[in-house]
């Protein structure tokens, strides 16, 4: 089974779109959105896809992206959002709030700990829990999204175009 992390879409929906088919062409079926959706219209092409969103900075309006998120039949974290996805213990957030990234990262609960916020993609090991930024769609070069297979460990950056 593959997941995908990804941060910071911004609202550009044809990027999303890009991202969205690659992550299906590969039979992803689980997404990990670590914030800045910005509009409810974002919400739209992860239809079908089990997606677990984060607020970041940027969403503005959370009772219009509230909405759309339960009308897509999706789930919103907040502040923050864990899951357990074969063996795997995951946690997720913007990364904006330093303290929460802070608190989560030192808790010792997690494997692995994923945030977006920087446009930048990176990973480092804090403890036991890999710490884990996907990139961004929007405002990097390369634009990429992770892929991460619970069960082995095994992440793949991939560049949308």
């Amino acid at each position: 089974m593959l997941i995908a992390i990804l941060s910071d879409t911004h609202s550009r929906l044809a990027t999303i779109e890009a991202a969205v088919a690659k992550l299906r062409e590969r039979g992803v079926s689980t997404v990990i959105h670590c914030g800045d959706i910005e509009d409810p219209e974002a919400i739209e092409p992860f239809a079908g896809l089990e997606t677990h969103f984060v607020f970041g900075n940027c969403d503005a309006n959370h009772a219009a992206l509230r909405r759309a998120i339960t009308r897509a039949g999706q789930t919103l974290h907040e502040p923050f959002g864990h899951l357990e996805i074969e063996g795997a213990k995951l946690a997720f957030l913007h990364g904006d709030d330093a303290k929460l990234m802070r608190d989560v990262e030192n808790s010792g609960h997690f494997d692995y700990l994923f945030y977006g916020h920087t446009h930048v993609a990176t990973e480092r090991l804090s403890g036991s829990t890999r710490v884990i930024n996907p990139g961004a769609l929007h405002r990097a070069k390369p634009k990429t999204f992770l892929l991460l297979d619970p069960a082995t460990g095994a992440t793949e950056s991939v560049v949308v175009d």
